[in-house]
């Protein structure tokens, strides 16, 4: 499943590279500590290489 904005792109690749050890999970904020606990590497990798190019900056939350 691709990104649907730019910015849950930036925060996969934040939490890929900590599953990865080239951070560290304690640097890890927001949705990409989330992310990180939540989701495989492979689905963060996928979500991660999405192009940017034409995504919003942000998408609005429809949770309730």
């Amino acid at each position: 499943m691709p990104a649907k904005s730019k910015a849950q792109q930036k925060a996969a690749g934040a939490a890929l590279a900590a599953k990865r050890g080239e951070i560290k999970k304690i640097e890890l904020v927001g949705a990409s500590r989330e992310m990180y606990e939540s989701m495989s590497e492979q689905q963060l990798d996928e979500f991660a290489s999405t192009k940017r190019k034409g995504k919003p900056e942000h998408v609005a939350d429809r949770r309730g």
